[in-house]
């Protein structure tokens, strides 16, 4: 039986959130989108664990871990969406049902970006709706858990 705890995963750069092209990524932080999926979760009665690396080795180790403990991946697996086959593999290999986030429109940028290894194998996608698009796939996660909004 799985806990009522969902996986937050922030990939290589979104700790620069917020002073990183404020044009592109607007000028919330990485605090604040911890804040807001913990926030979001809690009124489903869903815990929060957050990791974030600049290390595709660090992001695998904890997607393997929450096979044992979580219902649901939120991840916004930054420049890897594009490049990281085992990323992927990996979110495939845990079996759990996974939401991908961009805060920006990934498919009105560079032609790189555009692709996603992730999107294909995600139950919900939200992309360019800037750090409240977090809020959006948490709840979409949890709807497609069948989690009711606690009282």
């Amino acid at each position: 039986m799985t806990d009522r705890r969902l996986l937050l995963v922030n990939g290589p750069n979104l700790n620069l959130l917020g002073t990183r092209e404020p044009a592109i990524y607007g000028t919330e932080t990485l605090d604040d989108v911890v804040e807001l999926v913990m926030y979001t979760a809690d009124e489903f009665g869903y815990a929060v664990s957050a990791v974030q690396s600049n290390h595709e080795g660090v992001l695998i180790d904890a997607i393997h871990e929450a096979r044992d403990d979580c219902a649901g991946i939120v991840i916004n697996p930054g420049g890897l969406t594009h490049t990281s086959v085992v990323l992927r593999d990996a979110l495939v290999g845990v079996g759990l049902p996974v939401a991908e986030v961009h805060v920006s429109d990934v498919t009105a940028r560079e032609e790189f970006r555009r692709h996603s290894y992730i999107s294909d194998i995600a139950t919900v996608v939200v992309a360019g709706e800037g750090v409240p698009g977090y809020a959006r796939a948490v709840r979409e996660l949890l709807a497609h858990l069948g989690a009711d909004r606690s009282a």
